[in-house]
């Protein structure tokens, strides 16, 4: 008796922990990235999942530079080409810790989706 209570509720345990973690088919919105005091683009790391399908990010941690929150570019759309406009913009941007909603020569200020194949 006890023993099926038991795997009873770890099952319980597990479907629930898989509905927290949210679908897999939606990906990600959002991304963090790091930069630098004059705008300019770090290296981001990050702990994800072992899936090439799965394209979230768990966790993120800049070893230099700000942390900060950026949408991913949509379909159709590519991110702002990195030049020193952009990253005055970016730098100025992300003073709040998030580039949502802002605009640069009227086009978000987009990161590309993680691709899983290339670990980036």
């Amino acid at each position: 008796m006890i023993r099926t209570s038991m795997i009873a509720a770890l099952a319980l345990a597990g479907s629930a922990g898989a509905a927290l973690a949210g679908p897999m088919s939606n990906p990600p919105t959002e991304r963090t990235i790091c930069i630098d005091v004059g705008g300019q683009s770090l290296p981001v790391v990050c702990r994800v999942p072992a899936s090439r399908l799965d394209k979230r990010e768990d966790f993120c941690l800049c070893h230099q530079g700000a942390r900060v929150i950026a949408p991913v570019c949509g379909p159709g759309q590519k991110a702002p080409a990195e030049n020193l406009a952009y990253e005055r913009a970016r730098r100025d941007a992300a003073r709040d810790g998030s580039l949502l909603g802002d605009l640069y020569r009227g086009q978000p200020m987009c990161v590309a989706a993680r691709d899983p194949l290339s670990n980036n």
